[in-house]
Parts: C-alpha cells; structure tokens; sequence
C-alpha cells in the first residue's frame, strides 16, 4: 500500500508489534523501507513502524548504550528513491536541489530539536546524514495518537481535560516559539499521548514546508482543516508565526468536540461557514473556552492571538514556572489523565481557581467526620516522626536556613506563596526512571453526590505521598498517608486504590479544581522541617509557615518533598523518588428541572 503522503506523523509505540521488512530482491530499483538487520552507525533495524510521505520511521537497536529507539530517515518520496542496499538519491535532476534543501532542512530540524529539553516535545538523541539522505534518533515512545484516542472515546472529551492537555502543549510550543521556531503541522495524528497521560508534540513541519515552497505541492504538504490560510503559497503576504501553530491547535481541540475536522482555511476565505463552537458547543462546555478557542481559529492571522502567552489569558490559565537551572522551559504541573467522559454532559463545565471549601471523611459505618479544608491560623508544628534519620542533617541545615531568611511580614510572605510551584518543583526533580501512573475514577465529580477515587501505580516499591492543592492555592495538604490510614507501602509493578474501603472522601464544594501530585518514595519520608501539621486527620501547611520555609530552601528542590528516613546503621539514604500529577474538578449538581 503506497503511504499516504499527508501522513508524515511518526507514530513510535502503542502500535502492532513492527513489521518485519523483506530484503530487496538484487538490482530492484525500490522506495521500500530498510529491511531488519540493516546496521546504521551503531543502530540495528528492528522494524518499520511508520511512514509518510517524507519519511520512514523504524524501531532500532542502539548496540552503544543496549537500548530501543526510534530511527528516522529522510525520504520524500515524491522526490527520491532507493538504490541496492541503502544509498537513497534523487529520482531525476530536476527534483535534485528540492530533495537536497529538504535534507538540510530536516538535519537543521534536528539540529534545533537536539537543543530543547522539554518533557511534551520529541527528544532527539542524535542525527548525521549518510548514505545520501539523513537520519534522526529519538526515544521510543509507547503510547497513542490523539486522534486514535479521540476515535475510542464514546463522548467528546471534557473541558478540564482538553486544558490540561493545551497547558502543556503551549508550554512546548512556547520554548520553540522563543527559539523563534515553528511546528507548522500539528494535528491530531501528530501528538502522541503517552501511558502517563503527557502530550508530546511529534514530526515538525520544516521540512515538508521547504520542499512546498520550492515544488508548489500544496496538497501534498497541508494538512486540510488544521493548516492556516497562511501556510497556503497563494497567500504570501501573510506571515506564519506564533499564531500558525495556534490557529491548528485550536483546530485539534475543534476536532475533539465536534468529531469533525474544520472547513479548510483556504474555503473559509472565499465563504466561512464554518459554525463557532460558542454555538455549536454551547452548554457543553464554558462560554471563555469555546470563545478562546473560536479566536484562535480566526480566518486571518492578525484577528488571533498573538502569542502563547496571550492564549493563556484567553483560557484562564496560569502562567507556568520558567526552571532556568535546569535549562527546560516553561512547565505547569498538569499531566491529563485518561480523558473519561462525563455520563452528563451538563457537567463538563470547568470552573477554575475558585476558593475550596469543605470535604466529609466518613469513616467506617456511618461515623462521619467534618474536616474543613481552609485557610486558617498556623498550627503548631508536629513532634517529630519516631525513628532514626540518616539524613538529619539535611532537616538541620533548613531550619538553620530558616532562621537565618530575612524577617518579612507573616501575611505578606504567605499572600506571595503559591503551593502549587511547590507541585511543580516536587514533580519535576522526580526520578524519571521510576514510573508513577494515576487513574482516576471521575474527572469530574458532582458536590453533595459524588465521592474521590483514585489509584497510583509505581513501577518500583516504596512509599506513597499524596499532597493536594486547593483551588484558589491558598490549602496545601498531605492527605496521604494520614491520621486513618498510614499504611503507605508500594510493591514494585503493584498499585494503591485510595481510599480505602475504611474510609472515604466525600465532595463538599463549592466548585473547582484540585490539584494532586502522588510520589513514590523510595525511603519512608519526614516532613517535620517543612512545617507541617495536624489538621485532623490530615497534614496541612500552614500557609505562613510554608512560606518561610519556601523563602529559605534550595530552588533545586521542593523543601515540602520531606527528607528521607532511614535506620542510623544504613550505609546510604536515597532521597529518590518518582512522581504523578493529577486533578479532578468538582462542579456543581444542578437541581432537576420542574416538571
């Protein structure tokens, strides 16, 4: 079957387990893939796991470091073919210098990829050219397409969803974007969902771009319904930008509501007819959202926004945390779980950063405990956990750092603090080779009816933390393990469903989003140089406390991860720790209508 040459999207894992590819028969001028067993410098082809019209992506065997990868090799197919053995060249003089600005283009891709380390765009390891083409080597990723996961859904996905999955595609988008690049071809075939539930932003349209503007080939290289009307060589005058990766995100999240992908650009110029989700969505979904994403989706570039940052706004976003030192971009602690539609669509409002108010804890049979999740006074700091600290000394040099921060006004200091930077710096300083998953039960749950539930797997044993952010950031708690539940081991591959059938957590309201991010330690932790304290039955941190605190730790790590506990006798103390972030919105029930 010939590849579809608007299919460039490099699909890596989550598929059928790769097709062995035959070996050329001898003097047959082919475009086939590299058949299994072809060497590449120090890669080994296992298999073919995609291609379009631009390249071949295979599953490949590094035998330097003894792991899988993805390898991608150069072919346009239009402009190229296969000689024996492995050597690719130009089909004809006359597509030669298309074919060789199109290589360069898709090294200088690379070459810009190589530089940015952000957890939702594509990492590349390495790239070189040879054999007349150019390769590019990049983690294996296990996952799916969005578009294959919006097609196994019964229902559109949910407004929190859909924004959990846009902030952290424009936080990507933002680090190129100040690098002054652009992807040019996102859809919903390129932005794989991994296992975790993270976004990563796939084949990036340079290349492709490049060759259109030399051959004209529009149909080959636009994406219909999600490439923008100045992404079209007709229309020159209009210059892409910032705006051009908006315009085809907008039209990803189009395409998720509506199951259908947008009248195409070029059309809408002529006669727009295509009908705004403020109107086609309507009660489904916020008025803000649907109108953010209709002024992303405008005809003519200067009528949308601007920036990444403008498009935040819109959405009511909060601007993400820049982490200089370690080089990555801007980040936000949001990681969309599995996309599980609401039963009631009426329920798929998003209020955000609204004040939290209460929860029930019932415990045991009908014995209910009121716990209200607020704002209040400082508590007094908890006696210190029973048992030997190895790592005492890192509990030490806080509270002498504590000591030694610049005197500033309790309620200032507190006003200032946002708990969920905390998540963020908790997150991202997990150890990335531990995997932590959660799954939730509802995504969304309804005030006075429903009840949280979730479960954390951990690819490796230790000790399960969760601590939440309440909506208006103003609550930061440790709400497991707690007063009723400190059994908090983790086996290695093994999962915790909390929580458990001895007690229960009940929505109290009033609307919003609470923030989670569950780790898994691989040593019991000690929280007492953090602050914490008793609330009942969970740990809290007292706003005033928590930002002194914050004011004199290390900016490398959260001081709210705890240190490690060890016995006295042990030889090492790891501080390692895997991490997940989650969130689960609490909206409100409406009451039925009278009949």
């Amino acid at each position: 079957m010939t590849p579809d040459p608007n299919d460039e999207s490099t699909v890596l894992g989550g598929l059928p387990k790769p097709a062995p590819v035959p070996a050329p028969v001898s003097g047959e001028r082919l475009d086939n893939p590299l058949p299994v067993g072809t060497r590449l410098a120090e890669f080994e082809i296992l298999g073919l796991v995609g291609s379009g019209g631009f390249s071949f992506v295979y599953l490949a065997h590094d035998h330097s470091l003894g792991r899988r990868v993805a390898l991608k090799e150069y072919m346009p197919l239009t402009l190229a073919s296969r000689d024996e053995g492995v050597r690719v060249s130009s089909r004809s003089a006359r597509h030669a210098e298309t074919f060789e600005v199109g290589r360069r283009s898709f090294v200088n891709e690379a070459r810009l990829l190589a530089q940015f380390d952000h957890p939702s765009l594509v990492k590349v390891y390495r790239f070189w050219e040879a054999n007349g083409t150019a390769y590019t080597v990049m983690p294996y990723y296990t996952g799916s397409t969005l578009k294959a996961t919006l097609k196994q859904l019964r229902a559109p996905p949910d407004e929190a969803w859909l924004l959990q999955l846009l902030a952290l595609l424009l936080n990507a988008l933002e680090v190129v974007h100040q690098a002054q690049v652009f992807h040019r071809d996102i859809s919903p075939d390129n932005i794989m969902l991994l296992a975790d539930g993270r976004p990563v932003l796939l084949d990036f349209g340079a290349a492709r771009q490049v060759i259109a503007n030399m051959s004209q080939a529009l149909t080959v290289i636009v994406k219909s319904g999600f490439a923008p009307i100045e992404q079209y060589a007709e229309v020159p005058d209009m210059k892409q930008g910032a705006w051009t990766d908006l315009y085809a995100l907008a039209a990803v999240v189009y395409y998720a509501i509506t199951g259908t992908v947008p009248m195409p650009a070029l059309g809408r110029i002529v006669g727009d007819k295509l009908e705004p989700l403020a109107r086609k969505a309507t009660g489904r979904y916020s008025e803000a959202f649907l109108r953010a994403i209709d002024s992303a989706l405008a005809v003519l570039p200067s009528d949308r926004p601007q920036s990444v940052s403008e498009m935040r706004q819109l959405l009511g976003l909060p601007e993400p945390v820049s982490d200089t030192a370690s080089g990555e971009g801007p980040r936000t602690s949001a990681v969309p779980s599995s996309p599980v539609p609401a039963s009631d669509s009426r329920s798929l409002r998003h209020s955000r950063l609204r004040k939290w108010g209460a929860a029930a804890l019932a415990v045991g049979a009908g014995t209910v405990v009121a716990i209200l999740l607020r704002a209040g006074p400082p508590a007094e700091p908890s006696p210190a956990t029973a048992g030997a600290v190895a790592s005492s000394a890192a509990a030490s040099n806080v509270d002498a750092a504590q000591a030694a921060a610049p005197a500033a006004p309790a309620a200032q200091l507190a006003q200032a603090f946002n708990p969920l930077e905390e998540v963020d710096r908790i997150f991202e300083r997990r150890d990335r080779g531990h995997h932590v998953s959660v799954s939730v039960a509802q995504s969304q749950v309804a005030i006075g009816r429903d009840k949280l539930s979730f479960t954390v797997q951990s690819a490796r044993a230790g000790y399960l933390y969760v601590l939440m952010v309440g909506t208006d950031r103003r609550n930061f708690w440790l709400l497991f393990p707690n007063q009723l539940d400190a059994d908090n081991q983790v086996s290695s591959n093994g999962q915790l469903s909390l929580p458990r059938k001895t007690w229960e957590l009940s929505v109290g309201g009033p609307p919003g989003t609470d923030h989670f991010v569950a780790v898994v330690s691989k040593n019991q932790r000690d929280f007492t140089a953090s602050g914490l304290s008793r609330a009942d039955v969970f740990g809290e941190f007292p706003l005033e406390v928590a930002a002194r605190v914050a004011q004199a730790a290390s900016a490398a790590v959260s001081p709210f991860i705890g240190v490690p506990r060890c016995a006295a006798t042990a030889s090492e103390c790891s501080a390692d720790y895997g991490a997940a972030v989650f969130s689960i919105e609490e909206v409100e029930l409406k009451p039925k209508a009278p009949r």
